[in-house]
């Protein structure tokens, strides 16, 4: 084994460790988003399966009782080698925010690529692109640089498209393909007229690198960003929750009732202690609870309500589905402002419904009232403003919340919830 056949099973086993990694990032990434993640997997697995075949070809290169295999392996290579350098430009396409089958570099790059489809069809049957022998020697034919122009052309149209994007895309993804394209640029030219295999296998190992540079970067500032939001929302939790009229209420009840029916007083303190309990433990958690704990929280809170509202507050409960998790005050806030609105905008006495049901795919939380329907009137209000509540289910379970009018009067808010490992599926 010479020098050469050393460089070249170093480049191929690196090549092959970086689409691994990228694969196995790209499908364990919860940063990444559904469309970037299957084109990193499509990117990487070409690559990985690309450098594979060629690993392969290399073995059994000089063998003459090898050459259909060559041939075969070779001209998938070639086709492997296309999608390689087509890709960038769909991710180029796609990172500035243009529609990838109206784009008119994406329809240029067709284009370009239709000399090499025609060339390429009958290379294996002609000795005017490439030749293998009996004895398994890859020979170039006269026509070997025209088969490499249109793809230096794809590239060349990079090149262009990513200079004049340059301003409307996030310039991570700019130093990305500065990094890969112009290598990969001067050796495919060179690679028509000299033999740098290797040169071309380094450069694509380049897109690779860069690649997984900036995912892992994207990655990074994702968990930065999610981290500071929910930060945030613990503040907004601490703040908002911060409500000294209803304590004052609830002790001046508690006062009263300690003369007119200790007994009553000692439960309403129970419940009051159990509301206050859960309210801390919420804006302590930095992650979702089970259900049964919300519900908890609520009952609590409800019955410190009707203690004070005793002929004019009636909640029922229908609860069977509890098995799945949901951000910390979820459900209290919703049923709290359905009894402080209703409470304020009638002397009626206000019906409030909590329900749970479990669909194929999602936990439903249904909150019905015969009030006068839900207000969000954002930081000065004694609840957890709306906007709170979607932004918290919508990251931490991908759940979301519909409100609506409740036939008959009063409102109907409905919170969604789909299964996950993490939000249960019993």
């Amino acid at each position: 084994m010479n020098w050469y056949d050393i460089l070249a099973y170093t480049i191929g086993g690196a090549l092959i460790i970086i689409a691994s990694i990228g694969i196995a990032y790209s499908i364990l990434s919860s940063a990444v988003d559904r469309w970037n993640k299957r084109y990193m997997v499509i990117l990487f697995s070409s690559m990985l399966v690309c450098t594979g075949l060629s690993f392969v070809a290399g073995v059994i290169y000089g063998n003459p009782d090898a050459t259909k295999l060559y041939t075969a392996l070779s001209y998938v290579v070639f086709w492997l080698l296309y999608s390689l350098v087509l890709m960038p430009i769909i991710f180029l396409v796609r990172s500035t925010g243009e529609s990838v089958q109206e784009s008119l570099l994406f329809k240029v790059a067709m284009v370009l690529s239709l000399p090499y489809f025609i060339m390429l069809i009958p290379a294996p049957f002609t000795t005017a692109f490439f030749t293998i022998t009996n004895d398994t020697i890859f020979e170039r034919g006269p026509l070997w640089p025209l088969l490499l122009l249109p793809l230096f052309g794809i590239v060349a149209l990079e090149i262009i498209g990513t200079v004049r994007r340059r301003k409307t895309m996030p310039r991570r993804y700019f130093i990305a393909f500065l990094v890969f394209l112009p290598p990969l640029a001067i050796t495919l030219f060179f690679h028509s007229f000299f033999e740098i295999e290797l040169a071309v296998y380094m450069a694509v190992g380049l897109w690779g690198l860069a690649t997984l540079a900036t995912l892992a970067q994207e990655n990074t500032e994702e968990r930065i960003r999610q981290q500071q939001q929910i930060a945030s929302q613990h503040a907004s939790i601490l703040v908002l929750q911060m409500r000294p009229h209803f304590i004052y209420n609830t002790m001046t009840s508690i006062y009263y009732l300690c003369q007119e029916d200790p007994e009553k007083a000692q439960s309403v303190t129970l419940d009051f202690t159990t509301y206050l309990r859960k309210n801390f433990a919420a804006i302590a958690s930095e992650s979702t609870i089970p259900f049964a704990d919300e519900l908890e929280h609520t009952r609590a809170y409800l019955s410190v309500e009707m203690a004070q509202f005793e002929d004019s507050l009636f909640v029922e409960f229908d609860t069977p589905h509890t098995q799945f998790h949901l951000p910390p005050l979820t459900l209290q806030p919703i049923v709290e402002n359905a009894v402080k609105h209703g409470m304020e905008s009638s002397d009626s006495p206000i019906h409030i419904s909590i329900k749970t049901r479990k669909t194929e795919k999602h936990s439903e939380i249904i909150v019905e009232d015969d009030g006068a329907g839900f207000h969000d009137n954002g930081g000065d209000s004694p609840h957890i403003a709306l906007k709170n509540i979607i932004e918290r289910l919508k990251m931490m379970c991908d759940g979301t919340i519909v409100i609506s009018s409740r036939e008959g009067g009063g409102t109907r808010v409905k919170i969604t919830i789909p299964f996950s490992k993490k939000n249960g599926a019993e």
